[in-house]
């Protein structure tokens, strides 16, 4: 796997030869969406704790230390698995990441792994949560306890703080789980491709088709946007092995034909619900 570093600008070159053109996440867009993210959590929070509070007054006053128990259990899981369950879609992203136009991916190029976005987001517990819970604690103890909440600020800035100090932008959560933050465009993929495409008249067979799915169509697009020529021979030399297809001649004509049959294959999958995201994905 070769990495080119330019700025906050990245390419990944594949085993497979594909080179992948990526721009990381600057800190300040990371941080962007992290306060989107907060803000949600906070208002399910308030909802949340509206209820309990209206769930024990029906009750007479009579479950305080249940109420108590139950709205920590529920803040928990919220500052846990709303990221975590947010990362684990598609998109590979929160509401925050999506309104800021980032997603999460491996930085080897491979595939987004349940363990690393469990890994990486248990991280802020860490990070963040942590020492904010010994702010608050020492803040409604008094002074005596002001070395805590000295503690608790000096953690908070370290990871805050973090990000800065490396290249990648990467939170510790980041370099434990082997993960990126990158930038990505809200378009329709290869919209503009398959309009300016010359039409092929290469027929590929369901079970051709079958194999790849949205992740590697989309580095396809990229591969043929890019027009270079020592990377389309590598990808197409990769996908007529997969195939066993040597009858259409032209690397370029080949990865068009293809390209734009795979995308017509996944794009009416979808209109019955059946979503493929890699060649992994055997739902």
């Amino acid at each position: 796997m070769a990495r080119v570093k330019v700025g906050l600008g990245r390419r990944l070159v594949t085993p497979e030869g594909v080179a992948l053109d990526l721009r990381l996440a600057s800190a300040g867009t990371r941080a962007g969406a992290f306060i989107v993210d907060a803000l949600l959590m906070l208002g399910i929070l308030l909802g949340v704790t509206l209820a309990l509070l209206a769930f024990h007054a029906s009750f007479g006053g009579s479950l305080g230390n249940v109420m108590i128990v139950l709205w920590l259990l529920g803040f928990f899981l919220l500052r846990n698995f709303y990221f975590i369950l947010g990362e684990s879609g598609g998109r590979a992203a929160t509401l925050g990441k999506r309104v800021m136009k980032l997603r999460v991916v491996a930085r080897d190029g491979g595939r987004l792994t349940g363990g690393a976005i469990v890994a990486r987001n248990l991280m802020r517990e860490i990070e963040v949560f942590l020492p904010l819970t010994f702010l608050a604690v020492a803040g409604s103890r008094g002074m005596a306890d002001q070395w805590v909440a000295a503690l608790g600020l000096s953690w908070t800035a370290l990871f805050l703080f973090f990000p800065l100090f490396n290249r990648d932008r990467l939170r510790a959560g980041d370099l434990i789980a082997g993960t990126w933050v990158i930038e990505t465009g809200r378009r329709r993929i290869g919209a503009d491709l398959m309009r300016g495409a010359t039409e092929h008249r290469i027929e590929f067979g369901p079970h051709e088709l079958a194999i790849y799915g949205q992740y590697e169509l989309q580095r396809l697009e990229e591969v043929l946007r890019r027009g270079e020529a020592s990377a389309m021979a590598a990808v197409a030399d990769t996908i007529r092995a997969k195939l066993n297809r040597y009858d259409v001649p032209g690397d370029e004509v080949f990865l068009d034909a293809y390209y734009r049959a795979l995308r017509r294959h996944l794009e009416r999958r979808l209109l019955f619900g059946v979503r493929k995201r890699d060649k992994f994905d055997t739902a």
